[in-house]
């Protein structure tokens, strides 16, 4: 099967949060997956760095907006690497190759009629003397009377326009911007409202989409498509590719989500391999993003790809809800985050792994705090899993001089297994990560009690016979347990397979059985509780109320 997955581009303007980490993990978690059954995957992702966002960081540091995208997506690749995210391509949306697969999009949409040009009224600064990009547009929502910048509101999920928007300022220099006449390119989604009704529509019954992105896109189809602008006056992006408008830009509307259809493409040239099997119709495609990007996904690109004649719809729309830090509501401008550089140099990739699936905001916000986080770590990675697999390992290394024994394998304990791959198989390809984990971990705990009840430390003594097949079923689960946490946790999968010296490929019930251990050492180690109050003081020192 062909399988695409496609990872929101964070914008380059500052470093990445644990936010961000729990709205895209997902989608490494189901690209392992696909790739352990020998599923033919496309993962890609990468930044983006065209948006107003990085144009106003370049202003406030007085450098120019390369040098701020070039830093953030290099640390973007380092933190996404340390993480363990296995992208097959991670791109920038300032590069040449992005630039000309937007652009031949525009026009294919353009000569289709899906694009025309339209005299608008846009806001303007007299005192900055430009056409203003709508992030540098803030004001009142019409709509909830919440804060809001021009193209969206964050508190009712309304798509904006900075005109609708009350009491407008200029985010620059904070004076009330006029209105002005100029001519832009709009995008026809009015005349494809029965062809996304009639897609919507399929989706509801397939039950693929997470409700919140349903619920949404259900709420814009009610109220009525408009159509919108997809060209800006900008001072940096992909230029319009009509000749006497070259100095306005391709909007985000378009620009961005098209990054997907970009980077598969400049996977293909780089790797001298073929994109298309990943853009037909009987491709499974996974969309993974926050909430607030949900009509990017589930309305623009989707007009966007039928409008250029691609079959390959989005089929999941992974959506995720917000992460909240410490009960607050995570704010960058007031640096109330846990930001991804600072907490991978002191504890464990797959620390962060394992708390953000078995806490994520999958249907409803969920919150990060240092005291559950630590907590999680000790009593669940390190003393549920990290502790079965070291004291079946150490106790081959102190009775059996590191050898497995050939003992037989409990037919109940075959069976559960086998179940827990179809159990865990069926969680993730419904993007029901949580639940796959707590699965697993439900049999981590089950395996823990077998060890207890069967007393191999006096079973060694008194029945021999007893205690190796003890110590082969121990050793059955490990290798199991890591073959399906694989997906979850891949830095200690791949301990426990190079310890056991057994295959590090498949997703599969497993009969493999090592032969000798090798060179054991802890999969985690203990986190001193004493870090949490330090950790909370550090966050509310760094914490600007402003």
């Amino acid at each position: 099967m062909n399988i695409f997955i496609g990872g929101a581009w964070p914008y380059a303007n500052g470093s990445l949060h644990l936010g961000h980490i729990a709205g895209l993990l997902p989608g490494d978690i189901l690209a392992r997956y696909y790739r352990l059954k020998g599923d033919n995957v496309l993962y890609v992702s990468g930044s983006d760095c065209n948006g107003t966002p990085i144009t106003i960081r370049a202003k406030q540091e007085k450098v120019s907006v390369k040098t701020i995208a070039d830093r953030y997506h290099e640390e973007f690749k380092r933190c996404f690497q340390a993480l363990g995210f296995s992208y097959d391509y991670y791109a920038r949306t300032d590069s040449v190759s992005h630039h000309q697969v937007v652009q031949s999009i525009f026009l294919e949409l353009l000569e289709k009629g899906l694009i025309y040009k339209k005299t608008v009224e846009q806001t303007y600064c007299e005192t900055c003397v430009q056409f203003l990009p709508d992030r540098y547009v803030e004001g009142i929502c019409p709509h909830c009377g919440a804060g809001a910048r021009g193209d969206q509101c964050d508190a009712c999920s309304a798509i904006l326009d900075p005109i609708d928007l009350l009491e407008k300022t200029c985010k620059l220099c904070g004076t009330a911007p006029i209105i002005k006449e100029t001519e832009h390119f709009y995008f026809a989604l009015t005349s494809l409202q029965q062809k996304l009704e009639e897609y919507v529509e399929a989706v509801k019954k397939s039950g693929t989409w997470r409700e919140n992105a349903l619920q949404l896109t259900l709420r814009y189809l009610q109220e009525g498509l408009q159509d919108r602008a997809v060209s800006r006056d900008l001072p940096i992006g992909v230029r319009v590719p009509v000749s006497g408008y070259e100095d306005k830009k391709v909007y985000v509307w378009i620009e961005a989500v098209s990054g997907y259809y970009s980077a598969s493409k400049q996977w293909a040239q780089e790797t001298n391999s073929d994109d298309s099997p990943f853009w037909q119709e009987d491709t499974r495609t996974y969309y993974v993003h926050g909430k607030d990007n949900i009509p990017f996904h589930t309305i623009i690109w989707p007009a966007i790809l039928q409008g250029i004649q691609v079959k390959a719809l989005p089929a999941y729309i992974v959506s995720n809800e917000y992460l909240t830090v410490e009960k607050r509501k995570l704010s960058t401008s007031k640096n109330w985050a846990v930001w991804v550089p600072e907490i991978l140099k002191e504890y464990h990739p797959d620390s962060i792994r394992y708390f953000l699936t078995i806490n994520a905001p999958e249907n409803r916000d969920t919150d990060f705090s240092w005291r559950e986080f630590i907590y999680s770590h000790n009593s669940e990675l390190l003393g549920a899993y990290g502790n079965f697999v070291n004291r079946t390992l150490k106790f081959l290394e102190k009775y059996y001089e590191n050898t497995v024994p050939t003992g037989q394998v409990n037919e109940e304990m075959e069976e559960k297994l086998k179940g827990l791959y179809v159990e865990v198989e069926e969680s993730i390809e419904k993007a029901h990560f949580k639940q796959a984990l707590e699965t697993i971990f439900e049999h981590i705990r089950y395996a823990n009690k077998y060890f207890d009840e069967r007393q191999p430390w006096k079973q060694i003594k008194e029945d021999k016979i007893a205690c190796d097949d003890t110590m082969r079923n121990c050793i059955h689960l490990i290798v199991n347990f890591a073959r399906v946490l694989k997906p979850f946790l891949p830095f200690s999968s791949a301990q426990v397979q190079q310890m056991l010296g057994v295959s590090q490929n498949g997703w599969n019930y497993t009969v493999e059985s090592p032969v000798r251990i090798l060179n054991v050492s802890p999969l985690f180690e203990r986190i001193d509780v004493k870090k949490i109050e330090e950790e909370v003081k550090k966050l509310n020192e760094s914490f600007r109320d402003r």
